[in-house]
């Protein structure tokens, strides 16, 4: 007998999914206010769940996320920064450019590096930063039916959502205004709210296997490749704690061998997967054997409140190591939208540009997906115009490298939208550097008094709030335009609501012992010198003239302006457009 508890609970939010794209969202949502109305659920016992393997690889533009949340450093603590990379020829010589060469050219950015750190560490920091904010995840609970009433109009309780306890058997019904599925590839979310899940699985067999091992490969304790003619281009990582990843395309005609394919058989197919090289199997961490699929779910974001984030959205392969990363960026997108949502600073309509934004970026690390999972198992991607014999490991490389940026996450960019809108903004270069939709750049400042150094990641962390940043320039040239900008702001209705989640940083492209003598007025919310303008370069601003950017809280540019005389209002049509203003 079934033992059901017939209490209600009401959350605003139930997050579904206590991987890092689930803690990651409830930890922003309680990290911005919400610990006390929201809910977060996993299935299984972490305990069972907290293997080594899966998911290892952070690239810059998720390094900088987390950092702007302030999870970064402590990931940074426990990781292998691997800045340097190695592929090898099938007979053991080294082939230069290519594999997992781009690694060591991101730039323009502090998380110069892939930080490498295997998802069971990353959880149990994302876990403790959750529980610190006093949200504790749930488990083992499984969600077990879920009916939205349509009836009910947005931003009430139309989901009601029954979970089981695995260990108790109870049952508990939770009603709510917001259902986010991040419970993988095979999401109960997505399958009971009927989302279709298009794309394929193919028939080709990977394995991974971590461990301690021994080699006498000479460059170990990197990212790496090696180019087999049995085993594909297989993966050589260096991970954290001193072990090591390998991973490798297993052909059918290969698996063939094995009636069953456990430990053992990993460990075997590991040995010749490195051939030349040789390798001793020290400890076995993990292993796991699987099939490489490219769906897409057709909706993100359905009937008002049931939202898809991570694996439960998309599935590719792990060739790119992209399936954290692609759940860390749908997660800080969706995160301070959600919240704003919850608060009634924004439109519940805010919500639909989580779609528009991240879909068309998941499609495009498909397609690349597509042609690196065929070029790893050592197959000419499909469509392929070039010669038959064209060595499928050259073309990897330039595959890789053509990807490079967004794969480092540095170039992924957003379509405007009622939150990327282009403005008045002129940039002293041509053309601009930094546009409406991508990446704020992290840039190098220093604080006034002290002259001790900063970034702008820093001073401009995701607290969801925007930050408005006001490039000064040379106040010698500017302090026109800054009297006048203040003036108007002073005399803006929109500016003087207390309410408003704006955050004000002035840059000016020089230092001064007081920063109210060196620009004549009162700065715009904090102040940091920019002396060796290298902040006004990389945004395009002239000296000058000075200019307005606006940060969005995930940290890409919401817009820009000139600094003139229309500034001000300029700001206030965009803020109007994206926040509920009284005015």
């Amino acid at each position: 007998m079934r033992s059901v508890n017939k209490q209600v609970r009401r959350v605003d939010v139930l997050i579904v999914g206590g991987g890092p794209v689930g803690l990651l969202t409830a930890f922003q949502l309680a990290k911005f206010g919400h610990s006390r109305s929201i809910a977060i659920i996993e299935k299984h016992p972490k305990s069972s769940q907290d293997q080594y393997g899966r998911a290892i690889t952070l690239y810059p533009r998720s390094s900088e996320i987390l950092d702007q949340l302030g999870l970064a450093d402590e990931l940074a603590q426990e990781c292998f920064a691997c800045r340097n990379t190695v592929s090898y020829d099938k007979a053991g010589k080294v082939v230069a450019g290519r594999g997992w060469y781009f690694m060591e050219n991101m730039k323009d950015t502090q998380w110069d590096f892939a930080l490498v750190l295997r998802q069971k560490y990353q959880e149990e920091i994302f876990r403790r930063s959750l529980r610190e904010l006093g949200v504790d995840l749930e488990t083992p609970v499984e969600l077990i039916q879920a009916h939205v009433d349509e009836s009910v109009p947005q931003g009430g309780y139309k989901i009601t959502a029954v979970t089981k306890n695995g260990i108790t058997g109870e049952e508990e019904t939770i009603m709510c205004k917001y259902l986010v599925g991040a419970d993988g590839g095979r999401s109960f979310v997505r399958r009971t709210l009927d989302i279709p899940f298009d794309g394929s699985t193919t028939e080709d067999k990977w394995v991974r296997i971590d461990g301690i091992i021994e080699t006498n490969m000479p460059k170990p304790r990197v990212y790496g490749s090696i180019e087999s003619p049995t085993h594909g281009n297989v993966l050589w990582a260096a991970l954290d704690h001193g072990a090591t990843r390998i991973g490798f395309a297993f052909t059918a005609e290969r698996q063939n061998a094995y009636p069953e394919f456990n430990e053992a058989a990993a460990v075997a197919e590991a040995i010749e997967s490195v051939k030349p090289f040789s390798l001793q199997v020290k400890q076995v961490d993990w292993f796991t054997i699987y099939s490489v699929g490219q769906r897409v779910a057709r909706k993100f974001f359905t009937k008002d409140c049931v939202i898809l984030a991570g694996d439960a959205s998309h599935t590719h392969s792990s060739g790119a190591a992209q399936g954290m990363n692609t759940g860390i960026h749908d997660a800080s997108n969706l995160g301070w939208k959600l919240s704003m949502v919850l608060d009634g600073l924004t439109p519940p309509s805010l919500l639909d540009t989580y779609e528009s934004e991240r879909l068309p970026n998941v499609q495009k690390l498909i397609n690349y997906d597509k042609d690196i999972s065929r070029l790893m198992t050592m197959q000419l991607p499909i469509g392929w115009k070039g010669g038959k014999n064209a060595d499928p490991n050259e073309i990897l490389g330039n595959v890789m490298e053509k990807a490079s940026t967004f794969t480092s996450g540095l170039s992924i960019a957003f379509d405007l939208n009622v939150l990327n809108v282009k403005g008045s903004f002129e940039s002293s270069s041509k053309p601009a550097p930094v546009s409406p939709g991508q990446r704020g750049p992290d840039v190098q400042l220093q604080k006034p008094g002290t002259r001790e150094g900063t970034r702008l990641h820093k001073e401009a962390p995701n607290n969801a709030r925007f930050h408005v940043v006001v490039f000064a320039g040379e106040p010698d040239y500017t302090s026109t335009s800054l009297k006048s900008f203040s003036d108007s702001l002073e005399g803006s209705k929109v500016f003087s609501n207390a309410r408003l989640p704006i955050s004000w940083l002035t840059i000016p492209a020089k230092s001064a012992p007081s920063a109210f003598e060196l620009l004549g007025i009162m700065p715009f919310g904090k102040v940091f010198y920019d002396e060796k303008q290298t902040a006004h370069n990389r945004y395009g601003v002239d000296i000058k003239r000075g200019g307005v950017m606006v940060l969005r809280p995930d940290g890409w540019v919401g817009t820009s302006t000139g600094l003139t005389d229309g500034a001000v209002v300029e700001l206030e049509v965009y803020f109007k457009s994206v926040l509920l203003i009284n005015s």
